[in-house]
């Protein structure tokens, strides 16, 4: 992997390491925070890096973030797109998060094989022309099954689709969406336990 991006990936783990310790000592705090949210809620080094191989393994994918958050996943994503001559469009209700991720990747040198969003998600993909290849699916949960009835449309043949933090934090929502997401024709779906637990679903056309 190019060094640029190694040493990246290197300074967002620290960080993640630093709000892992700071949230041991905050364990009353909200999911939702009111005023800026300065959590990263990053997906983590295992699921990056199977989001990675996955996405990387495909040629010239287009690739739909949803909730940029930081910008980690989308470092993992961007490099994945750049190997395999594709691109990446990542989506973030906050104009802040988005900058913060924008500057990552220009550090990176993965900017341009990125489009940086910004705004409510479920109506910027029905904006978006044309179809995708890989889907990482990673905002609040409430939007969860909203978003994968505006993109289902929009996936080609042998599309995946990796939604995380199906086992933690444990909520209603998650298993709504393993039950959507199960029952769009085409779609195989499993879970596994990496990270906060991940739903790998791939369509093979209906």
């Amino acid at each position: 992997m190019d060094p640029k991006v190694t040493a990246i990936l290197d300074n967002y783990h620290a960080l993640i390491v630093q709000e892992k310790e700071a949230r041991q000592q905050l364990p009353h705090v909200r999911e939702k925070e009111t005023g800026p949210d300065t959590w990263m809620r990053a997906v983590g080094p295992q699921t990056g890096q199977l989001i990675n191989i996955i996405a990387g393994s495909m040629r010239a994918p287009r690739i739909l973030e949803l909730g940029t958050s930081y910008g980690y996943s989308g470092i993992w994503l961007a490099e994945a797109a750049r190997a395999a001559g594709g691109h990446l469009t990542t989506i973030e209700m906050h104009e802040y998060k988005s900058a913060f991720a924008r500057e990552m990747s220009q550090k990176a040198g993965l900017a341009g094989h990125v489009d940086f969003l910004v705004g409510d998600a479920v109506q910027l993909i029905a904006e978006l022309a044309g179809n995708f290849d890989f889907v990482l699916v990673d905002l609040w949960k409430d939007l969860y099954v909203p978003c994968l009835d505006a993109f289902y449309p929009k996936l080609n043949p042998g599309a995946v689709i990796v939604a995380d933090n199906m086992l933690k934090p444990d909520s209603v929502e998650a298993n709504q969406y393993r039950a959507a997401v199960k029952s769009k024709p085409g779609i195989s779906s499993v879970m596994l336990t990496v990270g906060t637990g991940i739903e790998i679903s791939r369509f093979q056309g209906e």
